[in-house]
Parts: C-alpha cells; sequence; structure tokens
C-alpha cells in the first residue's frame, strides 16, 4: 500500500502466474517469448525483480529491472511535473444589491489589484429575503461592475444566478500580464 492507501497494482516476481511471456532487459536486451519461470530465474540470477509492465498485450511484456529504483523515478517525475503546473488563484469579491457606488469603487480597485497581479476574480451579488424574487437587480450591479475593470480583465462567463448568489467570473487579460 502507498501513502494515500491505494494498493500498487503491479506485478512482481512470484505474483506473474502466465506461462508464456515477452521477456526484455532494463538495458534494452530481449529475451524473446519464454516462460515467466524462466524470466523469473535470469531476474535472481542478476538480482533484480521481474515486473509485468504490458499485461494486455499478447503475450504479456516483463521486464527485468530494479522495481525499487524504478518506482523512486517515476515519484521523481510525479513531483517534477507538479512544481511545474500552475495555480490559478480566484479571489472572491462580495457584492450587495443596495451597495453604494462609494462601496462599489473601493472593491472595484482591489478587484483591479488581484487582476493586475494575474489572480482570477469571482464578484458575488448576495440576494437577501425578498431580493431573491428579482435576482435581475444583481445582475444589474454586475454590469454596472463590469465597465470598471472590462480594460484590465475578460469575462469568462455573463452574470448568472447560483442559489442565493448572482455571480460572474473574470479573468486578466492575456496581454495584461
Amino acid at each position: 500500500m502507498n501513502k494515500r492507501g491505494k494498493k500498487d497494482e503491479t506485478l512482481l516476481n512470484e505474483d506473474i502466474k502466465i506461462r508464456e511471456v515477452r521477456c526484455m532487459d532494463d538495458s534494452g536486451e530481449q529475451y524473446g517469448i519464454i516462460s515467466s519461470d524462466e524470466a523469473l530465474d535470469i531476474a535472481t540470477r542478476k538480482g533484480l525483480d521481474l515486473v509485468l509492465i504490458a499485461p494486455s498485450a499478447k503475450p504479456p511484456v516483463v521486464k527485468i529491472m530494479d522495481y525499487g529504483k524504478f518506482k523512486y523515478q517515476q515519484e521523481k517525475k510525479k513531483k517534477e511535473e507538479k512544481k511545474k503546473q500552475k495555480k490559478i488563484e480566484v479571489k472572491e469579491i462580495k457584492l450587495s444589491v443596495k451597495i453604494a457606488d462609494n462601496d462599489i469603487n473601493y472593491k472595484v480597485k482591489h478587484a483591479r489589484e488581484f487582476l493586475q497581479a494575474g489572480k482570477h476574480v469571482k464578484f458575488r451579488v448576495f440576494l437577501r429575503g425578498r431580493e431573491m424574487a428579482n435576482p435581475d437587480a444583481g445582475k444589474e450591479v454586475l454590469n454596472r461592475v463590469w465597465p470598471m475593470v472590462e480594460d484590465i480583465a475578460v469575462k469568462e462567463h455573463e452574470p448568472k444566478f447560483e442559489g442565493r448568489y448572482v455571480n460572474m467570473y473574470v479573468v486578466p487579460n492575456k496581454d495584461n500580464k
């Protein structure tokens, strides 16, 4: 079992119960189609593991290699790929239907700072009580906000009603970065 509780499904050594396999070495040397017992003998003589790498092939393919080293290389590669991934940060700006203009300006000023820093911004208008009957009022607030950020941002989608909120998702311009 690995760290996340998932069992490693790779078959090794004696667990390979297939009669005939195509065998190859870690260095690329081909042994051809031989019995799995014979392949296991070769692996033990070399002090390495016999690993089933292509169980669905006809005949299945096994490789003689140092399995611990192989797993270590795979984990290292995964970590390297994870480092290269770009994490998108989403900032949320909450508004209300009855918000004053100077409050909108203050919140938009912060949203512009976030967008200039390359972050995505989600504008949310919370609808209280009777405001739920008229979600268009929330859309109007977002439509007042949009002209204030449209020079540095792109609207991912039009304002839409979701639960008690009207949401608008805004991402920075490509040329802005």
